[in-house]
């Protein structure tokens, strides 16, 4: 008797959207002399990063006198006002990740929250886009929802996003109707994507980030990436990274499971060995990539029919 036929594994991606996540949250970005501060320079690497082929882009914003990561309104209302002006079409993707933190001390309740705690409610982490959407003028088409608690790196740190803080998100969102990117981090992230499905809180398709290498979440390589592909929900719509050294060749990675790509300097600074990358060359390199894969680059305007924002 013949052996059974196994099930087909995921296809390659022929038409791939390309994000670009422009600067991040880390101090660490700062070393980079084309790290993006203040709000015209974060503006300007998107823009950009969008005439170099990225459908969308991935927004956070900086304490122009400091460069460390902020949270305020005016600052994202000046960075999608640049964008929007500038009449490059590209989608803005505004993240929800900060306010998250919590550092615990060595004593319990005695010395918690910590120095670098920054934990406040779902409504404040989403603060800048009710706001935008409330204004009208400088509405995002995506904002983030990290779907999960983490221990973010080494130490006492770690990022809190319970379920109902994530169903409270998404019903914001939702209702805003800013379509909802879904950060994932690890397996029980992509578990619970499922729940918000089932509940009914997420417009179809669903829009999944799935985050690789970030210690101590999912890690960078391939049969970890192929599980979380084989459990993504039914028609979602998905894309991967991973950080450091990894990020390009994730790049080929994610398409040959039938993903789309991030780059940006949010998860790597380099575009070769010691050499200090722009927004715009990753892009560029990551589409070079792509283009000698056989694939090709989603417009913006092919993006927005895939997510279904209309």
């Amino acid at each position: 008797m013949p052996a059974p036929l196994r099930r087909p594994g995921p296809a390659m991606n022929s038409d791939v959207i390309i994000t670009c996540a422009v600067t991040g949250d880390d101090t660490k970005v700062t070393k980079s002399p084309h790290c993006p501060i203040t709000p015209e320079q974060i503006a300007n690497s998107a823009i950009e990063a969008a005439r170099a082929g990225a459908a969308i882009v991935h927004i956070h914003v900086r304490d122009p006198e400091t460069g460390a990561f902020s949270m305020a309104t005016r600052h994202y209302r000046e960075v999608v006002r640049r964008i929007r002006e500038s009449r490059v079409d590209v989608l803005v993707n505004l993240t929800c990740g900060m306010g998250g933190y919590l550092c615990v001390g060595d004593q319990g309740l005695g010395d918690t929250p910590a120095a670098g705690t920054d934990f406040v409610s779902q409504e404040e982490r989403m603060r800048h886009v009710i706001e935008l959407c409330q204004e009208g003028l400088y509405r995002p088409d995506i904002a983030t929802l990290d779907c999960g608690s983490l221990n973010f790196g080494d130490g006492n740190r770690a990022y809190i996003s319970t379920p109902n803080y994530l169903r409270k998100g998404a019903a914001i969102l939702r209702d805003l109707r800013v379509k909802a990117e879904l950060e994932v981090f690890d397996t029980g992230n992509l578990w619970f994507v499922g729940q918000l499905v089932k509940e009914e809180l997420l417009p179809a398709p669903a829009f999944i980030q799935l985050c690789t290498g970030i210690p101590y979440g999912v890690p960078a390589d391939t049969g970890h990436l192929l599980a979380m592909v084989n459990a993504l929900p039914a028609q979602s719509v998905w894309t991967s990274f991973a950080i450091g050294r990894m990020q390009m060749p994730w790049v080929a990675q994610s398409v040959l499971l039938g993903g789309n790509v991030r780059v940006g300097l949010e998860d790597n600074l380099y575009l070769s060995r010691g050499v200090y990358a722009s927004n715009a060359q990753l892009v560029e390199k990551a589409r070079g990539i792509l283009e000698a894969m056989g694939a090709r680059i989603a417009s913006p305007a092919q993006a927005r029919e895939r997510l279904k924002l209309h």
